[in-house]
């Protein structure tokens, strides 16, 4: 028996289509993406106040340390023993201040972390949104458009505060 074009074409063209429903692409639904400004919902919780205070102090006593080390640097191979002997001190005393200021406030910045990544979560569960992205990271050139109603930060807000 002879095929010809005329007989494959019906069976091509029912095939063509089955085979095209059962793409994956077909079966899946679409996933809302949303954008939220981090930096103004972590400058929204109680608990930054207090890490600004801490940055401030931490940067005030380090910058004062760091000044001296610089003068001292300045002096370049006129520095005395004197000089070296307090630059050293002065390095370390400036290495343990700050670590003591990182142990003071890292116990802050994870509960303000954790209590945005949930507000973010939550608002984005309870709008249906599968992908939420910062919004400063997403504007670097990762995301050249997005509408204006992606936007959850002022959701995150409202599920940030209690």
């Amino acid at each position: 028996m002879k095929m010809n074009a005329k007989a494959l074409a019906p069976i091509a063209l029912v095939a063509a289509f089955g085979l095209g429903s059962l793409a994956p692409h077909a079966q899946t639904t679409p996933q809302k993406i949303g954008f939220v400004d981090v930096q103004k919902v972590l400058a929204a919780h109680p608990n930054d106040k207090d890490i600004k205070a801490i940055q401030t102090q931490a940067n005030n006593e380090l910058g004062a340390l760091d000044k001296q080390i610089r003068e001292i640097d300045a002096k370049g191979t006129a520095a005395t023993a004197a000089d070296k002997d307090k630059r050293t001190q002065l390095i370390s005393t400036a290495q343990a201040k700050a670590k003591a200021f990182d142990t003071q406030m890292q116990p802050k910045v994870d509960a303000v972390e954790k209590a945005v990544d949930t507000a973010i979560s939550s608002a984005a569960k309870a709008n249906g949104y599968s992908i939420v992205m910062d919004r400063a990271v997403a504007a670097q050139g990762l995301v050249v458009y997005a509408d204006g109603t992606t936007d959850l930060t002022d959701a995150a807000l409202k599920a940030l505060k209690p």
